[in-house]
C-alpha cells in the first residue's frame, strides 16, 4: 500500500531579499542603486564632461561678446539679441555635449546591467522589477538636476561678472532669472531620466545611444526638411524644444511657454518609461 503525501509549494516573498531576511523597501533599492552609480568610472568621465561643457561654452560666449564691445569693435549680428542668460546657458542648447552626456551616463549605467549580466543579480534581490527601474531614474535625474543647477549658476555668475557694465548686464535677482536657471537643470535632469528609460527599453548601450543622440541632435535638425507648415506644427512639441522652452526666458510666437513645454517634456518622459516598465514587466532579463 502506497500513500500519496500532498506538498503544496511555498509561496515565493518577494518582499524580502534572497538570502539576506531583509525586507526590499524603495529605500534600500535606491540606496543600491546609488552605490552601483558611483562605483562606475563611467560616472566620473560623464558628469565631468556635462559640467565641463556646460560652463565652459557660456563662459566662452561671455568673454567672446565682452570683446567685441570694446571702442572700434564690432559685435557679432549673431550676438545682437544676446543677454547674460543667453550666453550663460549657451552650452544647453547649442553645446549638447552636456545634455548628451547626462543622458549617456543614463544609458550606459542601465544598459551595461543588461550586457554584463548583472541585471539578473539586480532582479533576484529585487522581484517585483518596476522599483529598479525607478530607483534608477530617481537616482539618475536627481543627480543631473542638482549638478546642472550648480553649473548654471556658477556659469551665469561668472558671466554675469564679465558682462557688468555692458548694455545687457544682468543679475540673479533679475526677473525670470532664477526660474531660467532651475529650468535648465529640469531639463537635463529629465533628459538624464529619458536615457535611463532608453537604456531598460532597448537594452543595448549603442542602441540607447543613438536613439538618445537622434532625438535630441539628429530629429530637430531634420525639420527643415519638412514643409513650413508642418514645421510650425511639429518642432515646438519636439522632446528638444520643449524642453528650451522650459528654461528660456523670453518666448517669442512659435514657441511653447514654459509650462507647456515643462508639460510636453514630462509626457516624452512617462512616454519612454511607460515603454521601459512594459518590457521589464512582460519579457525575460
Amino acid at each position: 500500500m502506497t500513500t500519496i503525501t500532498e506538498t503544496r509549494p511555498v509561496p515565493a516573498t518577494p518582499s524580502r531579499t534572497a538570502g539576506s531576511g531583509q525586507k526590499v523597501t524603495g529605500r534600500r533599492v535606491l540606496r543600491s542603486e546609488w552605490a552601483k552609480l558611483w562605483s562606475l568610472r563611467s560616472t566620473w568621465i560623464t558628469l565631468t564632461l556635462g559640467l565641463l561643457f556646460l560652463f565652459a561654452v557660456g563662459v566662452i560666449a561671455a568673454v567672446q561678446y565682452r570683446s567685441m564691445t570694446g571702442p572700434g569693435k564690432h559685435l557679432d549680428p549673431g550676438l545682437a539679441d544676446a543677454t547674460t542668460q543667453s550666453l550663460a546657458l549657451f552650452g544647453v542648447p547649442f553645446a549638447l555635449v552636456a545634455l548628451v552626456a547626462l543622458g549617456v551616463l543614463g544609458v550606459l549605467t542601465t544598459s551595461g546591467e543588461y550586457t554584463s549580466g548583472m541585471i539578473r543579480s539586480t532582479l533576484a534581490a529585487v522581484p517585483r522589477r518596476l522599483p529598479v527601474l525607478w530607483a534608477k531614474a530617481a537616482v539618475h535625474g536627481l543627480i543631473a538636476f542638482v549638478l546642472s543647477v550648480i553649473g548654471v549658476f556658477v556659469a551665469f555668475l561668472v558671466a554675469s561678472g564679465i558682462l557688468s557694465r555692458t548694455p545687457i548686464a544682468m543679475s540673479v535677482t533679475d526677473g525670470g532669472v532664477v526660474r531660467s536657471l532651475l529650468g535648465a537643470g529640469l531639463y537635463l535632469g529629465l533628459v538624464a531620466v529619458i536615457g535611463v528609460a532608453l537604456g531598460a527599453l532597448l537594452r543595448s548601450t549603442a542602441g540607447g545611444i543613438s536613439a538618445l543622440v537622434g532625438t535630441f541632435l539628429l530629429v530637430p535638425s531634420l525639420m527643415s526638411l519638412l514643409p513650413r507648415s508642418w514645421r510650425t506644427d511639429v518642432t515646438p512639441y519636439l522632446p528638444s524644444s520643449a524642453g528650451e522652452s522650459v528654461f528660456a526666458l523670453h518666448h517669442t510666437a512659435g514657441t511653447l511657454s514654459a509650462g507647456a513645454g515643462l508639460l510636453v517634456l514630462l509626457g516624452w518622459t512617462a512616454l519612454v518609461l511607460g515603454g521601459a516598465a512594459h518590457r521589464l514587466v512582460r519579457s525575460d532579463v
